[in-house]
C-alpha cells in the first residue's frame, strides 16, 4: 500500500521501466499515462475519502490466428494489447465491493448475497457477483473493497473491453486478499465463469485468457472443459511492427443479419454431423472431400467451404505459433494473409448476403493490401460481417496506412497498438 502523493511521484518519472513496458518508449504518452493514473487516484481520495492505495492494470486482447475457430473445438492465437483498464482500488474492511467508473454512475456489490440474479444480467455488478462467488466457492478469501475504474478499451472495438474487465475485478480480489496466489489462467477461468452463469452470456475462454495471461498465446480448445493455454515466446515490439486495429463500422442488428452471423458454427458443425461427430475438431479434411459429393447435396456447398476454412485455420494457428518460436516473422505474416484470404473467400464472413451494398470489411481489406502488400499484413478481426480489421504494420508505411484508412473511415479509428507482455497485474511501482 503506498501513498498517492508518493505514487504520483514514482510513476511521473519518465524512465519508470514498468510503464515503458506496458505504454512503450514514447514520451507523451508515457506523460499521458503518468496523468491518467494521478488523476484516478485523485478521483478515488475524493471519492472514498483514502490516500491508501493500489494501481492495478488490465489490457485488452486481440485475436491473432485461427478465424471463428474456437466454436468447433479448434486453436486460437491471441495477444494482449496496450489499451487496458486501470484501478485504484483498496479494502474498505466492510462486507461492500464500491465501485466507481470514469463516466458511469457508481454500484454496489453486497458479498453476504453472492446469489445468481437474472434481474441483473449483462450489469458490471453481476460480473463482480459472479467473480467473488466462484473465487469464494473454489477456496479464495474475498472482501469488501473500494475501486475507481478508468478505460481504454473501447466498447465494440473487438479488443474485448468486458473480459479485460473481469480479470482486472480478478486481480484485485487477488491481491488484496490472496496475496497474488491465483494464476493468470485461473483469473481468466473464473471470469469466462462469471460471464456465463451470472451476466447471462455463453462467451468461450479465448478474450479472458488473453487479458488475464498477457504476450501471446495460444489455446486449444479440443476439450473446452479443459482448454490447453500455452505462452508463446516472442517478442513482439522488437519487430519494428505496429499493430493497427481499426473500427470501420457496419454491421447490422437485425434478425436477418444475426442468423447470417449465427450460420458460421451452425453450418461447420453440420458438416461434421454428415461424418458422425459433432464439431470439426473430430474430423479430417480428408474425411470431408472423401464424402464431399454426398455431404454437400445435405449441407449446401457454403457450409463446405466454410469447413475448409476451419481445417485451415486450425492448422495455421499451429504453423503461425511455429514461425513465431523460430522467429520467422516473414512467415508469420505471410500466414496472416492467407488466413484473412480464408475468411474471405472460404468462412466468408466479410459481408453478408442480406446487406450486400455495405461492405465496409472488403473495402478496408482492399485499402490495406494497396498499402501494405508485400510488406505487412491484414485480415478480418474477430466476428467479422463489420466491426473491425487488423492489420500489420511496419513503422515506414505506418502515417500512409493510417491516412488512407482514416480518409474513408474517419479520424482516430485506427488504433496504433502493440503486444504487450504483461496481463492483468498489480502495479509494483
Amino acid at each position: 500500500m503506498t501513498k498517492v502523493n508518493a505514487l504520483i511521484e514514482k510513476i511521473n518519472d519518465g524512465n519508470n521501466p514498468l510503464f515503458q513496458e506496458l505504454y512503450g518508449k514514447d514520451a507523451a504518452t508515457l506523460n499521458e499515462q503518468a496523468t491518467r493514473y494521478a488523476d484516478l487516484m485523485s478521483e478515488f481520495e475524493k471519492t472514498f475519502g483514502s490516500d491508501d492505495v493500489n494501481l492495478f492494470s488490465s489490457p485488452g486482447r486481440t485475436e491473432i490466428g485461427g478465424n471463428h475457430t474456437d466454436h468447433n473445438h479448434g486453436r486460437v492465437l491471441a495477444g494482449a494489447v496496450n489499451l487496458d483498464n486501470i484501478a485504484v482500488a483498496a479494502k474498505n474492511n466492510s462486507n461492500i465491493i464500491r465501485i466507481k467508473s470514469v463516466g458511469y454512475p457508481e454500484f454496489q456489490v453486497d458479498l453476504s448475497d453472492l446469489s445468481i440474479d437474472e434481474k441483473q444480467f449483462y450489469t458490471s455488478a453481476s460480473l463482480v457477483r459472479g467473480i467473488c462467488a466462484r473465487m469464494k466457492e473454489v477456496g479464495y478469501e474475498i472482501g469488501g473493497f473500494d475501486a475507481c475504474v478508468e478505460g481504454r478499451v473501447p466498447k465494440g472495438s473487438g479488443l474485448s473491453s468486458s473480459a479485460s474487465f473481469e480479470v482486472l475485478v480478478g486481480a484485485i480480489v487477488n491481491h488484496l486478499f490472496n496475496n497474488g496466489k491465483m494464476g493468470g489462467v485461473e483469473n481468466a477461468i473464473i471470469g469466462q465463469w462469471a460471464e456465463n452463469n451470472y451476466f447471462g452470456k455463453p462467451c468461450g475462454l479465448m478474450d479472458q485468457t488473453a487479458c488475464s495471461v498477457g504476450g501471446l498465446i495460444t489455446i486449444d480448445f479440443a476439450d473446452p472443459a479443459k482448454p490447453i493455454v500455452k505462452e508463446v515466446d516472442f517478442d513482439f515490439v522488437s519487430t519494428g511492427f505496429s499493430l493497427v486495429i481499426t473500427d470501420i463500422g457496419g454491421g447490422h442488428d437485425d434478425p436477418a443479419s444475426q442468423a447470417e452471423y449465427a450460420s458460421l458454427p451452425t453450418e461447420m458443425k453440420s458438416v461434421a454431423a454428415e461424418l458422425g461427430a459433432s464439431v470439426l475438431r473430430e474430423v479430417s479434411l480428408e474425411q470431408i472431400i472423401e464424402k464431399l459429393p454426398e455431404i454437400r447435396k445435405k449441407t449446401g456447398d457454403r457450409a463446405i467451404l466454410r469447413a475448409f476454412h476451419f481445417q485451415g485455420d486450425n492448422q495455421r494457428v499451429v504453423d503461425q505459433v511455429a514461425a513465431l518460436e523460430n522467429k520467422d516473422f516473414a512467415a508469420f505474416l505471410k500466414m496472416v494473409v492467407e488466413s484473412g484470404y480464408s475468411s474471405y473467400m472460404y468462412n466468408q464472413n466479410i459481408f453478408d448476403v442480406v446487406h450486400k451494398d455495405e461492405q465496409v470489411v472488403s473495402v478496408a481489406l482492399a485499402l490495406s493490401e494497396m498499402v501494405l502488400k508485400g510488406s505487412g499484413a491484414w485480415r478480418v478481426h474477430g466476428g467479422g460481417f463489420g466491426g473491425t480489421i487488423q492489420a500489420f504494420v511496419p513503422q515506414e508505411k505506418l502515417d500512409e496506412y493510417v491516412k488512407t484508412l482514416e480518409h474513408v473511415y474517419g479520424e482516430g479509428k485506427c488504433h496504433k497498438l502493440f503486444i504487450r507482455a504483461k496481463g492483468a497485474i498489480k502495479l509494483e511501482i
